[in-house]
């Protein structure tokens, strides 16, 4: 299984924000979305940065409540990893675990195809492991 396989299941939504985007409206997008990181992304669509809510608590214990009123760029992890979508589901978990990030930028050819996160890792790395004992146990049935 590769990048690929995961957003043909997951999709190719991607929650952004932009740079000037405050803190706070950031933080309540993570919050109706239910989930823990955007890609920052400027006017035309390149990317920028992601903002995750590790970036927003760590902005809280250095300023407190004054962060909510930063701008994401502020906050944001610009010095970007991102993965391809031939990248295999073995690579992102060690390229993960290595730089110990939870969300990947998918690039295509330079283009923006697709947001992944740890758990869409883990939950391909289930279905492909469960796929893996069902057939062993069709195998044993039939055998």
């Amino acid at each position: 299984m590769n990048v690929a396989g995961i957003l043909k299941v997951k999709g190719s939504d991607i929650i952004t924000a932009r740079p000037s985007d405050s803190i706070e409206a950031v933080a309540n997008i993570l919050g109706e979305k239910r989930i823990g990181a955007v890609l920052v992304v400027d006017e035309s669509g390149k990317l920028c940065g992601v903002l995750s809510e590790r970036d927003i608590v760590r902005g809280l214990s250095e300023s407190g409540n004054g962060c909510l009123q930063l701008a994401a760029a502020d906050l944001m992890t610009s010095d970007l990893v991102t993965t391809t979508p031939s990248d295999t589901i073995d690579s992102v978990m060690a390229l993960m675990t290595e730089r110990r990030i939870r969300h990947l930028p998918v690039l295509d050819e330079g283009q923006l195809a697709g947001f992944i996160s740890i758990g869409d890792i883990v939950k391909s790395r289930m279905d492909e492991v469960e796929r893996e004992a069902a057939a062993l146990r069709d195998y044993i049935a039939t055998g």
